[in-house]
């Protein structure tokens, strides 16, 4: 579940215009979020363009950041069993802790939101041991942290990547 952004200081949905992108982008960015293995012929042949064109499209979307080709891993298959949300609230300097956390290698994706917490995090853990290890010795231990409440996954019902593209 991992998400990043090529920019990390930049808001999602702020601060950076949408780039332009036509209907043809569009299209093969879908074929692409079907399967990112999917070969530039055959994508070429869905969209009807020539390979050539087709990889010169998926480049210039490359280059731009706005489209990265990842493999996106299933937790539960690799022995991390446990899987949870934290909201953290903290006294100071949010954007310090949230680099802080980003530098953990159990958090997967760390938010800097307005609400009730002041940080969202996701974790992936090999079990309740681990999970316990970081809420209370990595995330809690942290001075500015004042408050944590864990959301613990009992089971994903929808997980999709394929926003941008409709």
């Amino acid at each position: 579940m991992t998400r990043k952004s090529q920019d990390q200081d930049t808001p999602i949905g702020t601060a950076k215009p949408p780039a332009a992108v036509d209907d043809l982008s569009k299209r093969i960015i879908e074929q692409l979020q079907q399967d990112g293995r999917r070969s530039y012929a055959a994508i070429g042949k869905a969209v009807g363009l020539s390979e050539a064109a087709v990889r010169q499209r998926v480049q210039r979307l490359l280059d731009s950041g706005m489209v990265q080709i990842v493999a996106v891993t299933d937790p539960l298959q690799l022995g991390f069993l446990r899987q949870a949300m934290i909201g953290i609230k903290v006294a100071g300097d949010v954007q310090r802790v949230a680099d802080q956390l980003a530098e953990l290698s159990e958090i997967e994706y760390v938010v800097i939101t307005a609400g009730s917490f002041d940080l969202i995090v996701e974790v992936v853990c090999r079990d309740d041991d681990q999970l316990l290890e970081v809420i209370n010795r990595r995330i809690r231990s942290l001075e500015a942290v004042t408050a944590t409440e864990t959301f613990v996954y009992l089971k994903l019902r929808k997980q999709t990547y394929a926003w941008g593209a409709h």
